[in-house]
């Protein structure tokens, strides 16, 4: 608006400082707005914008004092500031902390479990099969316990896991076994744990005899052995029979591989099966291929029934192999002890 617009001469329409000008010579407060009234806090900007004075509603007031006092409730009840010079902290008047929430949390998950926890305590791990009710708990419960021990080796929903020489840890949800996927079989490999062994043929069978093999055992694994004569001779007249087999199809009792699929605990090409062959599994050759799965219970981490419920969390991948009817729940529940590791 300019300057000279001031046709009611009341004050509407005069820029700031004509108004001000004005209110200096006695008709009207220099910090009133001059088209409403309505006192200015004297912050102007542009030639003509001014703030107003106006309080805030009262509902907005009545909520800000309300929020204050919210703040310094909650500051006095939980722990909030630190006090350098002890070291410590104040700690409210509640006695609120962390643990003593996870505490209190736990002690609900553990009422909710205790039911169940107590049911299998003493059952076997095929009995707690046969009972759907706790087949269905264990899958759950079990989950977490999977998580924390098994998947770092294992994976997530044991898909197993690889590094440059193959398998770093076997796939538990396939049908292939080297120990065998039978509940008791599956709860004593976790239970003591497995160490199998291969011997280094390297001082035993000279360079080309090692190739020959190696290449009978990878035609093997694409079903056309026959292919390889020369190979096959030397499988069967060395001690390669004496653990896989002479049908090459290996021993669970001794945790041999089956060398007639294309599964390979390690590097299945042609060079890995040669490494394989001259410097074995768990031999001491500082070339050797490591394959450990460490003893739960000795490690002391896990309680028996822990074990168990690992157990049948795993053979319920969908990988474990059929076993004999399982002994209903009630009847194992009243004669037969949990197993134990040998």
């Amino acid at each position: 608006m300019s300057e000279d617009q001031n046709p009611s001469g009341d004050g509407k329409g005069q820029t700031r400082e004509q108004h001000k000008k004005s209110a200096e010579g006695g008709s009207r407060n220099p910090y009133q707005n001059p088209d409403g009234g309505v006192t200015t806090t004297g912050h102007v900007w542009d030639d003509d914008l001014a703030d107003f004075t106006n309080q805030p509603p009262r509902w907005w007031m009545l909520g800000l004092a309300a929020s204050a006092i919210w703040v310094l409730v909650y500051w006095l009840y939980y722990p909030s500031v630190p006090i350098p010079t002890s070291n410590t902290f104040f700690k409210g008047f509640g006695g609120w902390t962390a643990i003593k929430e996870m505490d209190a949390d736990k002690g609900e998950v553990d009422a909710v479990r205790g039911k169940y926890e107590a049911r299998l305590k003493n059952l076997t791990p095929a009995a707690i099969l046969a009972d759907s009710d706790l087949t269905e708990y264990v899958k759950r419960s079990g989950k977490v316990l999977f998580g924390d021990n098994c998947a770092p080796c294992h994976g997530t929903n044991g898909v197993g896991t690889k590094d440059k020489e193959g398998l770093f840890a076997p796939v538990l949800n396939d049908d292939d076994w080297l120990y065998g996927g039978k509940i008791d079989d599956i709860y004593t490999s976790i239970s003591g744990g497995r160490q199998g062994m291969m011997t280094a043929h390297k001082d035993t069978l000279t360079e080309p005899k090692i190739i020959e093999v190696a290449k009978y055992v990878k035609a093997l694994s694409e079903g056309h052995g026959d292919s390889e004569p020369a190979g096959k001779a030397v499988f069967m007249e060395s001690d390669c029979t004496s653990c896989h087999g002479a049908d090459a199809k290996g021993m669970q009792a001794m945790g041999s591989a089956n060398l007639t699929d294309r599964i390979w605990r390690f590097d299945g090409s042609l060079e890995g099966i040669k490494h394989t062959i001259a410097y074995g599994v768990n031999s001491g050759d500082p070339k050797t291929r490591i394959a450990i799965m460490p003893n739960f219970t000795e490690a002391g981490k896990l309680s028996d029934g822990d074990i168990k419920k690992l157990a049948v969390y795993v053979y319920k991948f969908g990988g474990g192999q059929a076993d004999a009817p399982a002994i209903p729940a009630q009847a194992a529940q009243s004669a037969v002890p949990a197993v134990k590791a040998e």
